[in-house]
């Protein structure tokens, strides 16, 4: 997708790491990390659906997450409930979708109420879609999509897998999948972070898509710029 001069990704993908670290770093709970981290959400949010993209898919909660002490996953899932209760009408506003991929058999029935809530009031919105991913395990989704294959299939059908993600971006310095989007970003172009996600800027997703537009993005193929 192009605006003005510079080429955005159609579908981002970003990996939010470094909530604990940045609440580490100050001297208090972790939690606190989380809160910030929902803060800066917010903001990317507003940001991307200014700029022009299509569809953001941010990695909220991992199936291996559960394994976190019980506090900080309680933490997190209450502050899911109630962020997803008190940003639903802005959602709507804006003219965004939400969409929560991920199993939800195992999140508490206030949650679960909470998402299909704002899913269906913000089924309407064109302006952007966005996804959060909680419990989720890219592994898990692909399994799920398996029985639906045919011989002639060369990619699930189903509702589990995502279109193809463009860019994906990781904060917090890491720089590995940790079982997000793996079909999605078979050919997504990739962009590694040291900031911390409370500390992501705008600033940062600007020059993120600045750089996304100077890549060579051939699928296998031979370089259109070369040839050209």
């Amino acid at each position: 997708m192009q605006t003005g001069t510079v080429t955005l990704p159609a579908h981002l993908a970003i990996i939010m790491d470094g909530n604990g670290r940045w609440a580490e770093r100050r001297g208090r709970p972790r939690f606190t990390g989380h809160v910030a981290g929902a803060r800066a959400m917010q903001s990317v949010v507003s940001h991307c659906a200014a700029k022009g993209v299509e569809q953001l898919t941010l990695y909220a909660f991992s199936r291996d997450n559960w394994s976190r002490p019980v506090v900080e996953v309680n933490a997190l899932l209450d502050l899911f409930t109630s962020h997803c209760n008190a940003h639903t009408n802005s959602l709507v506003e804006a003219g965004i979708r939400l969409s929560v991929i991920g199993r939800r058999t195992r999140l508490p029935v206030s949650l679960r109420n909470a998402i299909a809530e704002a899913e269906a009031r913000t089924a309407r919105g064109r302006r952007m879609h966005l996804r959060v991913a909680i419990d989720y395990s890219s592994r898990a989704a692909i399994q799920d999509a398996l029985p639906t294959l045919t011989v002639d299939s060369s990619s699930p059908d189903v509702s589990s897998i995502l279109p193809p993600v463009d860019l994906l971006l990781r904060t917090g310095g890491e720089r590995r999948l940790s079982d997000f989007l793996l079909w999605e970003c078979a050919y997504a172009e990739l962009r590694f972070v040291d900031a911390l996600w409370p500390d992501i800027t705008n600033a940062d997703l600007d020059a993120a898509f600045t750089d996304y537009a100077r890549r060579d993005r051939r699928f296998g193929n031979v370089s259109q710029r070369a040839s050209a």
